[in-house]
């Protein structure tokens, strides 16, 4: 029998509709930019759906981040289902960083974006962002590492500062994801043997 606090119900489709709205609405325009009402009407729900599914717009603005990281915690997910040959899941994730900056965001990176927004390291906000790189640069790190690179502190801290830069750059130049692969490439193959 499942109580309301079972984590394994389903979302209602409201909630759902309103994190639907409210991520593309707070990617595309910036979280600030769009007031609560709009994401509202966007999802056609009542004010009152939405302060029982989220109780107000920063855990809206949280709910929003949570579902980019279990995106990318998918996109690794999905690579570890493929290969567990760590040199095979170093070239995946290069090809996933790649293909996510060209493919799907394209408008900078929903972590820097909301960090840019929200100042207060401590608040809520900023600290789901810190988990969120410090899992990516933790994970980077531990396939440097099982492949043998040497200093993998230094692969992951620079696979992370590339990836930032490509969001970035992606955002105001156009398809750099060439760019970003040679790069990254280039960093793996110097810390080799």
């Amino acid at each position: 029998m499942s109580t309301p606090d079972d984590t394994t119900q389903r979302p209602s489709a409201a909630r759902e509709r309103l994190l639907e709205a409210a991520s593309r609405l707070f990617y595309e325009e910036g979280i600030h930019a769009v007031g609560i009402d709009r994401v509202i009407a966007e999802a056609g729900v009542t004010r009152a759906t939405m302060y029982k599914q989220f109780a107000g717009k920063e855990n809206l603005v949280l709910a929003y981040l949570r579902g980019e990281d279990a995106y990318l915690r998918g996109l690794l997910d999905a690579a570890l289902a493929v290969t567990d040959e760590p040199d095979a899941l170093i070239d995946l994730t290069i090809d996933g960083i790649a293909s996510d900056v060209t493919r799907r965001h394209t408008r900078g990176c929903p972590f820097i974006n909301a960090a840019a927004e929200y100042p207060d390291a401590d608040g809520p906000v900023r600290l789901l962002i810190a988990e969120h790189r410090e899992w990516f640069r933790s994970s980077l790190e531990a396939l440097a590492a099982a492949a043998g690179l040497r200093a993998p502190a230094e692969v992951a801290a620079s696979l992370v500062l590339l990836r930032d830069a490509a969001l970035v750059g992606g955002y105001l130049d156009g398809d750099v994801g060439p760019a970003f692969e040679r790069t990254a490439r280039g960093v793996v193959a110097s810390h080799r043997g």
